[in-house]
């Protein structure tokens, strides 16, 4: 695809947060929720890109393929700030549509984060920002290691031996979402060495690592304007599979320069699943 046509795409100019790779070793130190902004180390750049408009796509993308995909999905939770509602309604809501869409036969929710696009909400209900810098939730050896802490050693090894994988389900809490919205590149265009390993120092101890993403002109990036709250974004943050299938995409927020001045600031919930096959 030319640059041409690129730029004759639906879409907007924004600026997207990557690590530079020639940078020191990237590592956050993670913040209690409601605690501000994580403190990172590495440089990071913000670099301008087309995010293109994918609402036009909508359809066509699938996890395995893409290695993201859009739908509409009703919900009966009224609360999503009440962590045990959430737990009780929404893990079980997205445990079968996660099984659904990825065929898995177990699908195991670990943990969810909310989202708010405003400092002093973020404290009061003590959630975090949009995250700025463009990442995926996991490396291979940070996936294998989720599944040893949620299963005992033997199960865990056992798990290991077949296909696997990590699926996020992203939804807007209200809707539409008219700041700082998610922005995703997929697997087709995101190569191997565009990823930098990066770790991530929790308060408890543990370390988990992720990926951070470099820029790469090559990176077709986009985002589905004005996201209402009955419509999601499946993230597939890691797969086993060495196929050919996806096995992971990158996301982020970006600024919309379209934003009107008086926009609702962005609420969101995001939740993370392993899959087994």
């Amino acid at each position: 695809m030319t640059t041409t046509t690129l730029e004759a795409e639906a879409g907007v100019r924004a600026r997207l947060q990557f690590i530079d790779p020639a940078g020191p070793p990237p590592v956050a130190l993670v913040k209690p929720e409601g605690d501000g902004q994580d403190e990172h180390t590495g440089r990071y750049e913000y670099r301008e890109v087309l995010v293109h408009d994918a609402r036009p796509e909508a359809d066509r993308f699938t996890l395995d393929k893409d290695g993201f995909a859009f739908g509409r999905a009703p919900t009966a939770v009224r609360n999503f700030f009440d962590a045990e509602e959430v737990k009780r309604i929404y893990y079980p809501e997205v445990a079968a549509l996660i099984k659904r869409a990825t065929g898995a036969a177990e699908v195991v929710i670990f943990d969810h984060t909310c989202r708010i696009d405003d400092e002093a909400e973020e404290e009061s209900r003590r959630v975090r920002g949009p995250a700025k810098i463009v990442h995926n939730d996991f490396t291979a050896l940070s996936a294998a290691q989720r599944v040893r802490d949620l299963f005992p050693a033997a199960e865990a090894d056992a798990r290991l031996r077949r296909r696997y994988g990590s699926v996020n389900l992203w939804r807007p809490i209200r809707g539409p979402v008219e700041t700082a919205p998610l922005v995703i590149c997929g697997w087709e265009t995101l190569a191997q060495d565009d990823l930098v390993v990066s770790e991530r120092h929790y308060p408890d101890g543990r370390i988990g690592r992720i990926y951070t993403v470099a820029h790469n002109p090559k990176q077709r990036w986009l985002y589905f304007p004005q996201m209402a709250a009955d419509e999601i974004i499946l993230l597939k943050c890691f797969d086993s599979a060495t196929d050919g299938t996806a096995r992971w995409t990158a996301h982020g927020s970006f600024q919309d320069p379209t934003s009107p001045p008086d926009a609702a600031p962005r609420e969101s919930i995001e939740v993370r699943s392993m899959v087994f096959f």
